[in-house]
């Protein structure tokens, strides 16, 4: 049986690469999806050299979409590390649950986004930019306690 000190160290290095990690996806994400807005040309963000590619609309829609799929997927491996193995020991904070709703309006509109670019599904005019920013923000409230959970060192889950 392995020492539980060792698992416990094992496991907080695990957590420091995901946590770094989701940093630089969460970066990457707001940086492709503001790169959907055409302000980094209009700005002239896109002339300093190296960024270039956030004026150029459909290199950041990829980005976007595949950080999505990316996000998504961390999010499932989480919540079902959660679900699974952790429960009996932790529970979700407050800050954690505040920082899912808001995880998931930005999913919800994020799929609903997708789903008006499919051909044969239609949403008014006034739907869609109802989702645009609703999910502008959602994404800057994400953000906003984000900064505000690392600075007070919130954690999404607590021992119970």
């Amino acid at each position: 049986m392995p020492d539980k000190t060792a698992v416990r160290v094992v496991d907080g290095m695990m957590s420091a690469q995901m946590r770094a990690g989701y940093m630089i996806l969460l970066l990457f994400m707001a940086l492709s999806g503001f790169g959907q807005m055409p302000i980094f040309k209009r700005y002239y963000i896109a002339d300093v050299p190296g960024l270039g590619w956030l004026a150029q609309f459909y290199v950041t829609h990829y980005i976007h979409y595949l950080g999505a799929a990316v996000l998504l997927a961390v999010g499932a491996y989480y919540l079902t590390r959660y679900v699974v193995a952790e429960r009996p020991r932790r529970r979700i904070s407050c800050y954690g649950a505040i920082q899912g709703v808001i995880m998931l309006i930005i999913v919800m509109t994020g799929v609903l986004r997708v789903v008006k670019n499919y051909e044969g599904y239609y949403l008014s005019s006034g739907l869609i930019i109802f989702l645009d920013i609703l999910h502008l923000a959602a994404v800057m409230a994400f953000l906003l306690a984000g900064v505000w959970g690392l600075m007070a060192r919130k954690r999404w889950t607590t021992i119970r």
